[in-house]
């Protein structure tokens, strides 16, 4: 259902690199509602207004994890995994967050590349696709090695780390389910949550989510379904439907034969439409995506 590289195309043909700078450094301005807190220093741990953050790290089968953590400061919330895009934690992702903790959950953003490297890697879209020069394939090249090791099995021996984690803290509300929410290539990682841990996991949001449908591969996202007791929002771009039209049917297919709820919906943006410092950032979309989430959540969790 999508192809990031697109991304690193659409802005290597159409803006220099100092404009997409400035172009990024203003979208996540403008994705910032007014009271939230724009640039805190993640390596801290303090409270802003209503929530408090923090960087936190804990043991996974596979190594030591870090992530970003925030959640309301008033009291137990439910809790939500937030899987980032391929250019991993940034102030972006932690805006992203920070909002949805304004509603009333608790949200840890991993790094889904611990494996090989720690915190932040790129301080927004602009610098991965800058990665090592402006240039269509340099932050593919740079993440390749890191990325290729973020598997089904990967991603579930990852996920029961988290919720463990997730469950031994006090600002979250155990007798509620977990939410899982991903972008990019985080999108099938929601639905792999799902199915490793489902009697915790119950609601998985993908927004231009890349894989979910992979023929008949018994870990394809979408063959999966049938583990987990999760509903689902599947958000999908439409240039990322105009390249695989059957997958949304397929997925939605799935869905139905494992009795999973699911809305599989396209929407009027194109690929990376959610993430504020995203090329394709189109906020009237990515409102909406915004307020369907939380429909999701206040349903299932």
């Amino acid at each position: 259902m999508c192809d990031e590289k697109q991304l690193q195309t659409w802005a290597k043909d159409t803006l220099s690199r100092r404009e997409f700078g400035a172009f990024s450094g203003a979208a996540a301005l403008a994705a910032c509602t007014p009271g939230e807190a724009n640039g805190t220093d993640a390596n801290t741990s303090e409270a802003s207004g209503d929530v408090t953050e923090s960087s936190v790290s804990f043991e996974t089968e596979d190594g030591t994890m870090d992530a970003f953590f925030v959640h309301p400061s008033g009291g137990p919330s439910p809790a939500v995994i937030f899987w980032p895009d391929i250019a991993s934690i940034r102030e972006a992702k932690r805006n992203m967050a920070r909002r949805l903790a304004g509603e009333g959950y608790a949200v840890l953003v991993v790094n889904p590349y611990y494996r090989d490297v720690a915190g932040e890697q790129f301080a927004d879209f602009a610098a991965w696709i800058a990665a090592d020069g402006f240039d269509a394939e340099s932050g593919f090249a740079l993440v390749a090695p890191w990325r290729e090791k973020l598997d089904a099995d990967a991603i579930g021996r990852d996920t029961a780390a988290i919720v463990e984690w997730l469950d031994g803290q006090d600002a979250v509300d155990t007798s509620r389910g977990v939410g899982a929410e991903g972008y990019c290539m985080g999108g099938p990682f929601t639905v792999w949550s799902t199915a490793a841990v489902p009697e915790r996991v119950k609601a998985a949001a993908s927004f231009h989510g890349g894989g979910l449908v992979r023929g008949d591969d018994p870990k394809s996202p979408h063959n999966m379904l049938d583990q987990a007791q999760a509903e689902y929002l599947i958000a999908v771009a439409q240039d990322d439907d105009a390249a695989a039209p059957d997958d949304k049917a397929a997925f939605a297919e799935a869905a139905e034969a494992a009795g999973r709820p699911a809305v599989v919906e396209v929407y009027e943006g194109d690929h990376g439409w959610t993430v504020p410092d995203s090329p394709a950032y189109a906020q009237a979309a990515a409102e909406k995506a915004f307020a369907d989430k939380l429909e999701l959540y206040a349903r299932a969790l």
